[in-house]
């Protein structure tokens, strides 16, 4: 009861903290003397506050009221914690970085040009340097872990662009073939990763064997995947990740034909396979709204992770933005996690919910091999994204840029950090966006 009372007397005296706050106190008298402006208005907000305490009869120690040195507040039970997503782009841990960790499948795959996974990995030292094999677990990741650590993210989203599997079940005719041996896969939970994006390119390398095992590797890890499955409707479910005392996560993961996925991948009611994006109509768009609307409650964060486009460019074309925009116009999506693209794109903001065309590679076994080398598909970002549950808006992202050397994520110099800061401060400039570099040698986004 006293706490009623006290919500009571406290709301007589809002208004005019409101107008103490927002307004200039220079040239008050006596009792302010001395004092800057804002401790001013500190000072006789807190007088009204503890007015209001006295009134009600309740202490400034009481259950539900917290007094601070600087202005008596009240601890409201409704104040959130915001949400820290980590994103990035494709992690490939299969072919040439299968090879060097503790259980390596066999090296035979079935490419134009290359017929040994082995010889990646010699690529890879003729560029940069040996690499002592075996690898441990948590080497691929290099200074990503301690990065990952300070940042202390609630959530870690990849995009998964492998098979997990000892089949030999390849898919003729499609040229490349990535697969990670099962008895690999602490080299995802080695960074804590909490979800796996399936629905690329890749993750049926090595059929529906390949897919089979993949899925159940995943589960046997304990990682959330979505975006393939045995059937359309599995496929199709999205993961529910939940963040204790801050909220829910839903991460629906579909792919396009525009990023070299063959349509015959997709599932089908009695197939297993990827979950497409049949195009990017409004009528793809009201699909998405009702599964969407379904699922999505008051306070959840809705991420849909799209594998779309070319391996190469920029430019980020019109129904991709078009489509971005409807998603979180009318079917509540609030992050849209793009990638495909081997180097980092545009990033938007658009009413408030982050939109990132391209992550780029983060991850993968393409060092030492030419061609486009202008793009610098060696260079990546680790982004954080901090999210307001009630609202799905983004608060803060910052980014992390990283190299790919010797097959371990590094963090990049200097003068790499600053071609990555050009990059995206020419491309975000027709979005509105921009990043700042900091002098920890990472990016702020500014909208």
């Amino acid at each position: 009861m006293k706490l009623r009372h006290f919500r009571r007397a406290l709301s007589v005296g809002v208004v005019g903290i409101y107008f103490i706050l927002s307004t200039p106190t220079s040239g008050a008298g006596p009792p302010t003397e001395g004092r800057t402006d804002e401790e001013n208005k500190k000072l006789i907000a807190s007088l009204i506050l503890s007015k209001a305490l006295s009134q009600s009869g309740l202490k400034k120690n009481s259950p539900g009221v917290k007094l601070t040195t600087e202005m008596n507040t009240v601890d409201s039970a409704n104040q959130e914690d915001p949400i820290k997503i980590f994103l990035c782009g494709d992690v490939m841990t299969g072919r040439g970085i299968d090879q060097i960790l503790s259980h390596p499948s066999n090296p035979m795959i079935y490419e134009p040009y290359v017929k040994d996974a082995r010889r990646y990995v010699e690529l890879a030292e003729m560029a940069n340097g040996e690499i002592s094999k075996p690898v441990s677990f948590s080497y691929i990741w290099g200074d990503a872990l301690h990065e990952l650590e300070r940042e202390s993210p609630d959530l870690r989203i990849i995009n998964l662009e492998t098979s997990v599997t000892a089949s030999n079940d390849y898919w003729r005719g499609k040229g490349i073939n990535y697969r990670m041996h099962p008895d690999n896969i602490q080299c995802l939970t080695a960074a804590k990763i909490d979800f796996c994006s399936l629905a690329n390119n890749h993750v049926l390398d090595w059929g529906y064997t390949g897919l089979s095992d993949t899925l159940a590797n995943l589960r046997k890890a304990n990682l959330k995947y979505s975006g393939a499955g045995r059937n359309f409707k599995e496929a199709g479910t999205p993961a529910v990740l939940e963040v204790a005392r801050k909220g829910r996560v839903i991460v629906f993961s579909f792919g396009s034909v525009t990023s070299g996925i063959p349509f015959s991948w997709a599932a089908t009611e009695n197939k297993a396979g990827i979950s497409m994006l049949e195009d990017l109509s409004e009528k793809t768009v009201r699909y998405l709204k009702g599964r969407i609307h379904r699922l999505k409650e008051k306070g959840d964060i809705v991420v849909i992770s799209i594998h779309w486009g070319g391996n190469w460019g920029y430019k980020v074309p019109f129904e991709q933005i078009h489509f971005a925009h409807k998603l979180i116009d009318e079917a509540g999506v609030d992050i849209i996690h793009g990638h495909s693209s081997h180097h980092v794109k545009a990033i938007e903001v658009y009413r408030g919910k982050p939109v990132i065309y391209g992550c780029g590679d983060f991850l993968s076994d393409y060092e030492g091999i030419g061609g486009y080398e202008e793009f610098r598909g060696d260079l990546g970002l680790m982004y954080f994204l901090t999210m307001k549950p009630s609202t799905g808006r983004l608060v803060n992202m910052e980014m992390i840029p990283t190299q790919v050397r010797r097959f371990k994520v590094n963090r990049a110099s200097k003068a790499d950090s600053l071609w990555l800061k050009d990059t995206l401060n020419r491309e975000g400039r027709k979005f509105g966006t921009r990043v700042e570099l900091k002098g920890n040698n990472t990016f702020t986004l500014k909208w």
